[in-house]
């Protein structure tokens, strides 16, 4: 049999000499949690798909304005009025799709609102978040040049909830149709000789709630109808994305399974982690929590890989063959808004733990790639679970946006089938795995290992049998820091980043490997 050969990466925020498996000291050897992981190298048949790793930006708080758009006549450096800043960190972490211009703003987002001289755009009250008024500036133009600065595909959310069918089959030949049309010949006149090419497209967003507080069945008959007049024109192919589930609302699932079926490609997910459970009103700050609000943060993270296997079970009687891809393009951490902000425009700091919530995330996801086929995490600048905040001038990445960096050899990779058995990380009286993981192969036949320890205080032990391959040199480097709340601010940009890591040992089987309390680990082997 071949050895395959093998690369493994491992990002740590810790020195080389903070992170070393204690050798004899038996108190700290009582403190190391095992868990064993094996992974079946010859067995990967299933596509990671990039996609997973897309981003949200909506018209909401910081996100658009200041987080992305700053205007060409801004002191801040910027191509046509984009902040160069921001497109050179988001190029690092290789975005592949971002999703606009919302979000609940979508179904209120009326497109000829945002395109034609900037001086003449209409200016409207964002009634959804904050009461601003929306000047409109960043508009069509604008997003799918952001698109093209950072090699992303654009996911175009239709307003299904208060605009029209006429309005949203408008929009789709304004962009991609190359005839000499009324659409065409108007996004020429506007400077775009070229029709753009529209990868995705969601038909509504959160059609159950602010979308339009519609039933399954309703919406069914509305995405059926708006659907007919969404056209691939010559040159284009569009995914068309329906408005899906709440959480665990597997009703909405089942009708829109029946109801829908093949005429949609993809069918969306909604789901946000609180550390208070389903207590909105109550969600705790991002950066002063204890360990019981740690605990509960990632335990409601794992809760994805439930919804996702629920869902997909659903989808699993109907679509067999898995055509119809899962999308949870909205996902991510959601606390309570910084103190002195605007409450209507969600921004929050973005902590280790939240790092800790991305990776468990993405594992999830990788796991299930033969299902889900997209994500979007909430969202990409100054909302939510960022990767990016900025204060005029100024800008800082976060450590979600190192795992992010992290996690691109998974990229479009072969999903390596893996079983762990992960020890328990115990707080009180509860239980959660200590560990997540997962593992794949990317076309060079590098093998990419990813890995977290939830556990906040004690080191985790992980013994990886790799069957099917050896491994022989190990680098690597990890994500941690000494404090569950540790982030990254404008006066101190670095204080939780990625450093290399060598915490572990060949074996005859594999490697063991030691990750520090509190990390997020990225292997690669040679």
């Amino acid at each position: 049999m071949n050895t395959a050969r093998i690369t493994l990466a491992l990002f740590t925020a810790l020195s080389v000499s903070q992170i070393q498996p204690a050798k004899a000291d038996d108190a700290a050897a009582a403190l190391l949690t095992k868990s064993t992981l094996v992974i079946h190298t010859d067995q990967g048949k299933n596509t990671i798909s990039r996609n997973i790793y897309g981003q949200f930006s909506e018209h909401l708080g910081r996100c658009i304005y200041d987080g992305i758009w700053v205007g060409e006549d801004s002191s801040i450096p910027n191509t046509r009025g984009i902040r160069n800043d921001v497109v050179a960190a988001l190029r690092k972490i290789e975005i592949p799709v971002i999703r606009w211009p919302g979000g609940c703003f979508a179904d209120q987002y009326h497109w000829e609102d945002g395109i034609g001289p900037r001086d003449q755009r209409p200016k409207r009250i964002n009634t959804t978040w904050g009461g601003v008024v929306e000047d409109n500036q960043f508009g069509t133009h604008e997003f799918l040049d952001f698109c093209d600065q950072i090699g992303a595909a654009p996911y175009i959310s239709g307003n299904v909830g208060s605009g029209t069918v006429e309005e949203l089959a408008e929009w789709i030949e304004y962009m991609t149709a190359m005839t000499n049309s009324v659409m065409s010949d108007l996004r020429r006149k506007n400077g775009r000789d070229e029709p753009w090419k529209i990868s995705f497209v969601g038909i509504g967003n959160e059609s159950w709630g602010c979308g339009g507080d519609m039933t399954p069945e309703f919406y069914s008959d509305n995405f059926r109808r708006y659907n007919t007049f969404v056209k691939d024109y010559p040159g284009n192919k569009i995914y068309r994305v329906a408005s899906g589930s709440n959480g665990d609302d597997t009703n909405w699932t089942e009708v829109l399974m029946r109801n829908v079926g093949p005429r949609m490609n993809g069918l969306s997910l909604h789901y946000y982690t609180l550390p208070s459970g389903n207590d909105w009103k109550h969600k705790g700050s991002s950066t002063e929590f204890t360990e019981s609000d740690w605990f509960a943060t990632l335990k409601y993270a794992l809760r994805m890989d439930d919804l996702v296997t629920r869902h997909s079970a659903i989808m699993d009687r109907y679509d067999p063959q898995k055509k119809v891809g899962l999308i949870v393009d909205e996902w991510g951490a959601w606390y309570d808004v910084e103190p002195g902000t605007n409450p209507g425009f969600l921004y929050q700091q973005n902590t280790l733990r939240d790092a800790l919530v991305a990776g468990v995330t993405l594992n999830i996801f990788n796991q299930h790639c033969d299902r889900v086929k997209m994500a979007c995490i909430a969202q990409l600048a100054n909302v939510l679970q960022a990767m990016i905040l900025t204060d005029k001038e100024k800008m800082v990445v976060t450590p979600s946006y190192y795992v992010f960096e992290m996690f691109v050899p998974h990229h479009d990779a072969k999903l390596l089938p893996s079983e762990l058995q992960s020890a328990d990380y115990e707080f009180n009286s509860q239980k959660i795995p200590a560990v997540s993981a997962s593992a794949s192969r990317d076309k060079s036949g590098k093998i990419h290992v990813t890995l977290c320890n939830l556990n906040p205080s004690q080191p985790a032990e992980v013994a990886v049998d790799l069957q099917g391959a050896t491994a022989q040199s190990i680098s690597g480097q990890v994500l941690t820091a000494p404090e569950m709340n540790a982030h990254n601010t404008f006066e101190n940009p670095d204080t939780i980043k990625p450093a290399d890591f060598s915490a572990f040992k060949t074996t005859d089987t594999g490697f063991t490997v030691t990750l520090p309390a509190k990390s997020v680990v990225a292997l690669e082997v040679n």
